[in-house]
């Protein structure tokens, strides 16, 4: 049987968490007799496609930002039987799940996507062809093996209770859109809350009802929040949301002023915030009987970047000193940081 090969488009540092990225997925895909063309011209890659039969395709999302389904439609007609894997960074996760479901000519134009940075290991896994004939019984046991392990991996980004992200998404994906604001000078808001009296609910009527005044607030938030904004729950009855730029949408002049570093917090976080709030105050908790409506606070604290820390770290310290000080006021508040008044309720 002949050797299997990938082409692989972009930058190879940018996506493999090796230390040594190029020597790396050398040695791997070598050892696994997949041989790997490496393109980062995108018109280059297209033309190679066409002329050769590969296994596989993987795409940086990055390569080709604002024409990425147009590029996918090429590489389909230039190698249709190949396996399209997109390599998306977190923040492009929504972007890349839209790209699977989507078809052209009745046919995908992503097969998969992993999220970056990703182990040469993981890689050489994903493109490896499945179900081949020539494979005994144990080499298709592991290729079913290894598509179960790509599903777990994806699973372990949410909470298995509310099914938002988790604190290690939530972490990661901020870690990356902040750095991505530094460099393109965009916005990126942090909102941490949690739930008044938590403890008092799952004392009284027990952690089912716990449960439900979870999950009700994570429905509801995301409900409130604009479809690329971040919902994750970070822990017991804490939540984060990241606001940021949808990359596919272009600013207006105007919000473009608006979100510079010497503006004040995007008027879109405080609004969703303030909606938030309005609406959790409207919940009816069925557990908790006929007192269950309308009972349920949250206190929180707002932070952004630039302008109230440089990095992940800083902005969590901020908005975690923002949500103490709601506290410390008499709760069911969300505090802006810098803000000498600081409840938004009083920000408009």
């Amino acid at each position: 049987m002949g050797a299997h090969k990938i082409l692989l488009i972009g930058d190879v540092n940018s996506i493999f968490l090796d230390a040594d990225a190029p020597a790396a997925l050398l040695r791997e895909t070598k050892q696994r007799g997949l041989p790997c063309e490496i393109r980062t011209d995108m018109p280059d890659a297209i033309e190679l496609a066409g002329r050769n039969n590969f296994s596989a395709i993987a795409v940086m999302m990055s390569a080709a930002p604002a024409k990425l389904a147009s590029v996918l439609k090429s590489l389909r007609q230039a190698n249709c039987n190949a396996k399209i894997i997109l390599l998306a960074q977190v923040y492009e996760e929504p972007a890349a799940m839209e790209m699977v479901s989507s078809a052209y000519n009745g046919t995908t134009l992503a097969d998969d996507y992993l999220i970056c940075p990703v182990q040469t290991s993981k890689f050489c896994e994903a493109v490896s062809p499945a179900g081949d004939k020539s494979k005994g019984r144990l080499d298709t046991f592991a290729d079913s093996a290894s598509v179960r392990v790509m599903q777990l991996e994806k699973l372990a980004t949410e909470d298995e209770l509310t099914g938002l992200k988790n604190r290690r998404y939530i972490w990661e994906f901020s870690k990356q859109i902040i750095a991505r604001a530094g460099s393109e000078n965009k916005r990126v808001t942090l909102l941490i809350f949690d739930i008044d009296n938590f403890k008092h609910y799952n004392d009284v009527y027990g952690h089912s009802a716990g449960d439900e005044i979870l999950k009700e607030a994570a429905v509801l938030m995301r409900r409130c929040c604009r479809a690329h904004d971040v919902v994750g729950r970070i822990g017991g009855d804490e939540f984060a949301v990241v606001f940021w730029d949808d990359p596919r949408r272009e600013l207006s002049k105007e919000e473009a002023e608006r979100r510079s570093e010497m503006a004040d917090h995007p008027k879109e976080a405080i609004f969703i915030a303030k909606r938030f709030r309005k609406e959790l105050g409207k919940a009816k908790l069925h557990l908790l009987g006929p007192e269950g409506k309308g009972v349920l606070a949250i206190s929180g604290g707002l932070a952004s970047f630039p302008r109230d820390g440089s990095n992940i770290d800083e902005l969590f310290n901020q908005a975690d000193k923002a949500l103490l000080e709601a506290k410390r006021s008499g709760k069911n508040k969300i505090y802006l940081v810098g803000e000498a008044q600081g409840d938004i309720a009083d920000v408009e």
